[in-house]
């Protein structure tokens, strides 16, 4: 296991749900790491995303060089981590379906919602396909999420599920791209979540200069 001693940068925004995973990731792993933002979403260089060719985040930088994507960057972390890592439950760790679904799910969800937001800062319109899309997936969600985490295992200290389900519903919240409201367990289930030290420290926030 790698030491978590040396700092590593993580580049990102506080107003993006896939840079907030990795961040929680970091301090509930007690992963030492200075906060790298991303200003401008605009630039086309790739310079400004830590040389990510794709012009997107997260990005980790350690002494191996840049790692591209949220759930790449969580697993690097957990590498790093002094924290038992049978404790904390990544993508497909689980096998039982309700688990799988909904982490395909709420990643889906958060792909299109990034869709939405660039299409209307561009001026135009989504496909037809992408909102209801959303509903259907946050509607199967929500009503999966008491299956789903009672699947998971009672001694987890954290749960790639968890993090960006909390992410992903939060996040529709600030950005108003959806009405969420009327997803109750899914309301349940973020208020707690967000009484997480982690949670509370990365608040959605427009970054400034």
């Amino acid at each position: 296991m790698m030491s978590s001693a040396k700092t590593v940068e993580l580049w990102g925004r506080s107003s993006s749900h896939f840079t907030r995973v990795a961040r929680i990731f970091a301090l509930e792993l007690a992963i030492p790491h200075d906060f790298r933002p991303v200003l401008d979403m605009t630039t086309l260089e790739p310079g400004a995303y830590a040389n990510n060719p794709a012009l997107k985040m997260p990005v980790l930088v350690d002494e191996y060089g840049a790692l591209f994507g949220a759930e790449n960057v969580c697993r690097a972390l957990l590498r790093r981590s002094e924290q038992a890592s049978a404790r904390v439950i990544m993508r497909g760790d689980v096998p039982e379906r309700a688990v799988a679904n909904v982490e395909e799910l709420t990643l889906h969800v958060m792909s299109c919602e990034v869709s939405l937001i660039m299409a209307k800062a561009a001026g135009s319109v989504a496909p037809p396909k992408v909102l209801p899309s959303m509903h259907n997936s946050l509607r199967y969600v929500d009503e999966a999420l008491g299956a789903s985490l009672a699947a998971l295992p009672k001694d987890r200290l954290l749960s790639f599920l968890e993090v960006t389900l909390f992410c992903l519903v939060t996040h529709l919240q600030f950005r108003e791209v959806m009405d969420v409201s009327g997803f109750e367990r899914l309301a349940d289930f973020c208020s707690l979540f967000a009484e997480r030290e982690s949670a509370k420290a990365t608040a959605y926030r427009f970054d400034a200069a």
